[in-house]
């Protein structure tokens, strides 16, 4: 089996960080976006994706330069805010599949990430929505990253936290299970994942093992 994880809201808690810089970015642009319609539209989808969106959305053009400036300011907060997702690292190590990560995010952001966290060392293998023609929930990411180390997509289990990557998954043929635990995370989070086709839910990364090897 291989374990196949999103980066941001399951690895790391990141989510809210970047959802305020988002909405703060954007509003200061004219497009008042609040953090929960960022949350609730946006997360777990590529920055392209999202630009896209607010471009059809609004009939605007967005600054050539957006995704750099949302990039900088979120990369400063990571250095010194960012968090791993607690307990992840003692779940990883205490399961015994192969794993990478599959992430909606760039790779400067991913490896940031796991850098700032100290979660690096644990993946050998990192795949970025960057990687393929479309980003969550389109199953291209799960099936490219199946591809990169030799799994059939039936044999891979995804740990995800958003709606659009549980669809992602299954849409690729693969079970999923749902993280409700980041700081994003509402009390309707469980029940989103759910609908979107989760067949587990875990609250705290101490009860990955336990769900996968039981």
């Amino acid at each position: 089996m291989l374990l196949i994880f999103d980066c941001d809201g399951v690895l790391v808690d990141s989510e809210t960080l970047a959802c305020q810089i988002d909405a703060d970015i954007l509003s200061g642009l004219g497009l008042p976006y609040t953090v929960d319609d960022i949350t609730r539209e946006f997360v777990g989808k590529s920055m392209k994706d999202m630009i896209a969106r607010i471009e059809a959305d609004h009939a605007c053009t967005l600054p050539e330069d957006l995704s750099e400036r949302i990039n900088t300011a979120l990369y400063q907060r990571f250095e010194t805010e960012l968090q791993p997702i607690d307990g992840v690292r003692e779940a990883i190590l205490a399961l015994p599949y192969p794993r990478c990560v599959a992430s909606s995010s760039v790779p400067e952001r991913i490896a940031l990430s796991l850098r700032v966290t100290g979660l690096a060392d644990l993946f050998e293998n990192v795949f970025s929505a960057t990687q393929v023609a479309h980003g969550k929930p389109a199953p291209d990411l799960f099936l490219f990253a199946a591809e990169r180390m030799g799994a059939d997509p039936k044999d891979c289990l995804v740990i995800e936290d958003s709606t659009a990557g549980v669809q992602a998954a299954i849409a690729a043929g693969m079970r999923v299970i749902g993280f409700t635990g980041g700081s994003h995370c509402g009390p309707n989070h469980a029940q989103k994942l759910l609908q979107a086709g989760a067949t587990a839910l875990i609250e705290r990364m101490e009860e990955l093992p336990e769900t996968i090897l039981r």
